[in-house]
């Protein structure tokens, strides 16, 4: 959970956001490649034959295509993949394996071509060669029968109206004998003659045409070999997924734990979580120097005369702080031992015990100083109880000068030189 308005929202802070969520975003793609690598040496290898098969049109029973880019030949190679996939192409293959079910078939066209790539693919390298030949097979030999089925049924048709218009031949040569030459009857009756001619003739070349057609359904061209190497499981595809996943999941985990994590372990989550500025890091040891800066900022940013340090949790203490403050400058200190203390302070440090603290206690401690205007000028961090060392006190100028003028009453004058002596004031 982050207080500071904005957090979050551009490249810089998404990039320091992962930097400090690296285990977690570094950890979890390198999960996901080893489950990776396992799933992939736990998946069975795979192996896919291809049988190429070209397609060539056996008659008007054909289901025709319309010329694109895409396809070129006339016959519509779809829907010849769709039955070289039907469970009775897939029955005729069993059939020849003599087997009770054959492995799926895939079937693909490729663009501009009459040609069926028909793939089978199973555990072994032979039983994939084998079944992807018995498809096409079965598919040729499916084509062949439906052909000569729909060349049957064509002829039976013609045979039939063949038949049907000699017997009217016949009728009508029988009326001609009746009839005499010269009458319309005789007229009508010889015409009809000439045209059932006509229609006999035309019917036998039909039938004498479809009894002549060669059924072709088509060729392998390429026969399915045993493949070397599996199909699948694919080393790149595995690893990548479960790469991608990993850092799928990395973002979204590292981004979670950082939203919700409200812990104060460095200086950094202090003003990144809170917004405060720190003024001095005292989780390691503190010299002179450290108390000197420290005392030079407060005195800067305080606003007034009253200082509250306020101890995030209370139990930190907040009284060693405010002495060596209340030594180093001329400020007046409060520790909040007093009831008063809040209504007289005119700004308050913030002194917070890092891995005791969380965000929200600290939100909290802002909010009750907010409640009563009290500023707040930044942070000190300490990692437990605070040790500074001892600061000297000031001496005041009065004290001096008494000092010593009784140095000088104690002091004989025959004790003295007479450069020290001098003149008197």
């Amino acid at each position: 959970m982050s207080l500071s308005p904005g957090s979050g929202t551009d490249l810089r802070e998404l990039l320091a956001l992962l930097r400090r969520r690296r285990l977690l975003f570094l950890g979890l793609p390198v999960a996901g490649l080893v489950a990776g690598f396992a799933l992939l040496k736990a998946t069975p290898p795979e192996y896919t034959a291809t049988t190429q098969v070209l397609v060539t049109p056996v008659g008007p029973q054909d289901q025709t295509n319309q010329v694109t880019n895409r396809q070129r030949e006339s016959l519509n190679l779809d829907t010849e993949a769709q039955v070289a996939q039907s469970a009775v192409v897939a029955a005729k293959a069993a059939q020849l394996l003599k087997v009770q079910a054959a492995e799926p078939v895939e079937v693909s066209v490729p663009p501009n071509s009459a040609v069926l790539w028909i793939s089978v693919t199973a555990a072994d390298p032979a039983t994939a060669a084998a079944q992807s030949r018995a498809y096409a097979q079965a598919y040729l030999a499916n084509r062949t029968e439906a052909a000569q089925a729909a060349l049957t049924a064509q002829q039976k048709t013609l045979l039939g109206k063949l038949k049907q218009v000699n017997t009217a031949l016949d009728k009508v040569i029988e009326d001609l004998a009746a009839l005499r030459k010269g009458t319309a009857e005789f007229a009508i009756a010889d015409h009809r003659q000439s045209v059932l001619n006509r229609q006999v003739y035309s019917l036998t070349m039909k039938y004498d045409a479809q009894r002549t057609v060669a059924v072709t359904p088509g060729s392998i061209i390429s026969q399915a070999t045993p493949p070397a190497a599996p199909s699948s499981p694919s080393l790149p595809l595995y690893l990548g997924t479960g790469l991608m996943a990993g850092l799928l999941l990395g973002s979204g985990a590292a981004y979670a734990r950082d939203r919700l994590d409200t812990a104060l372990r460095t200086p950094a989550d202090v003003e990144r979580l809170i917004g405060l500025p720190v003024l001095a890091d005292l989780t390691g040891p503190a010299d002179h120097s450290t108390l000197h800066d420290l005392t030079s900022t407060v005195l800067a940013a305080c606003p007034g005369q009253r200082l509250l340090v306020r101890a995030v949790p209370a139990d930190l203490g907040a009284s060693p702080l405010a002495g060596p403050l209340s030594a180093g400058a001329p400020l007046s200190v409060l520790s909040g031992a007093d009831v008063s203390d809040l209504a007289r302070a005119d700004a308050a440090l913030l002194l917070i015990g890092l891995g005791r603290a969380g965000a929200g206690d600290v939100a909290a401690a802002v909010r009750h100083l907010s409640r009563h205007n009290v500023p707040i000028i930044g942070v000190v961090c300490a990692a437990g109880p605070v040790r500074l060392p001892e600061v000297p006190q000031k001496t005041p100028l009065g004290k001096l000068v008494a000092g010593v003028e009784m140095s000088a009453e104690t002091t004989p004058m025959k004790a003295l030189t007479p450069d020290q002596r001098g003149t008197p004031t």
